[in-house]
């Protein structure tokens, strides 16, 4: 017997793991960003997680909705929108973060290990779900 959930629940259950995800590299990466980047790194790195949240947390929408699909095309429909979403968040948040002023290499380095961080994630989410 499976407890079926509904896709809000599971949505706000997704959301909850990846900002425990986010925490955890944030907090395992932080002394090694100040080390090599000083103080002015540590800025972009939580700059750097939270567009990698974001991000996940915009991917995810399309999945919760996909999940009422019954047709498997409407899946795929739903997890392919799902990544075009999430690199679209990326790019156009990096790039906004970039305009903003903040450290480029770190900022950068950031973005790139919270989205593959997340990216098990959010994988875990969308196959779970269908």
């Amino acid at each position: 017997m499976t407890d079926a959930r509904p896709p809000a629940a599971e949505y706000l259950r997704f959301l909850a793991w990846v900002a425990g995800a986010a925490v955890l590299i944030a907090l395992v990466g932080a002394l090694p960003t100040r080390r090599l980047g000083g103080e002015e790194a540590i800025p972009a790195m939580i700059a750097g997680c939270v567009i990698g949240v974001l991000a996940s947390a915009a991917g995810g929408i399309p999945v919760a909705r996909g999940r009422k699909a019954t047709d498997p095309a409407g899946r795929l429909n739903a997890m392919l929108f799902s990544m075009l979403l999430r690199l679209a968040v990326v790019v156009g948040l990096g790039a906004a973060a970039l305009a903003g002023g903040i450290e480029r290499k770190p900022l950068l380095l950031w973005i790139g290990i919270s989205y593959l961080a997340l990216l098990a994630v959010d994988v875990r989410y969308a196959v779970k779900g269908f």
